[in-house]
């Protein structure tokens, strides 16, 4: 199986050490365990749901040739919520919406897919209330559209493991330690597992 993963730094494993991030890890757990995987992280540091919608299909028929099983893994979300240069938000709410909707109902129908959602941001209450209400907004989405989807938003957010690993690091990425975190809960994930079988 290979398996493409789509979204931004936390995606990309910004900050870690090992360069493995989250994604990293759950592909050495799979490897380990005996899966026959290829890993890709296609996570772009600063990316936006718009630029994952701008290029996740032309980058997943890179890597996957027709009749190969595979799997696609999507996280974003926290870059379209944080503030943009002009002091707003970097999309605006229904351009977040629009391009969720667009990749939980096109990835589907090209390979398997999950959706991961975003995580919080410290010390900026009103970036986190919109990735909040974002998260449960694309989850419901995910729900209407029968697609796997794992909220992380609560869990994270004022969890003081989690914000310390982050002060640790640059005061948004935790370091490896907070990766593990992250990997554990998607390890766990009955979405994950029913994929690799």
């Amino acid at each position: 199986m290979k398996i493409c993963f789509f979204g931004d730094s936390f995606v990309n494993g910004t900050q870690d050490d090992a360069c493995l991030g989250w994604a990293g890890r759950l592909c050495v757990s799979a490897r380990t365990a005996g899966k026959d995987i290829t890993y890709y992280n296609l996570g772009i540091r600063g990316a936006t749901s718009a630029n994952v919608l701008g290029r996740w299909h032309q980058e997943a028929e890179a890597r996957v040739a027709p009749g190969e099983k595979a799997l696609l893994v999507f996280s974003f979300g926290t870059n379209d919520c944080a503030l943009g240069d002009d002091g707003r938000a970097r999309l605006a709410q229904n351009d977040r919406l629009k391009n969720a909707r667009s990749l939980l109902v096109d990835a589907p129908k090209a390979w398997p897919s999950l959706f991961v959602g975003p995580l919080p941001i410290l010390n900026d209450d009103v970036a986190n209330k919109r990735i909040a209400d974002l998260s449960r907004q694309v989850g419901a989405l995910a729900r209407a559209h029968k697609v796997p989807y794992l909220e992380l938003f609560p869990d994270f957010h004022g969890n003081a493991a989690w914000e310390q690993l982050c002060n640790d690091g640059d005061g948004v990425h935790p370091g490896a330690a907070g990766y593990e975190m992250l990997a554990d809960k998607i390890r766990s994930w009955d979405a994950w597992q029913q994929a690799l079988a």
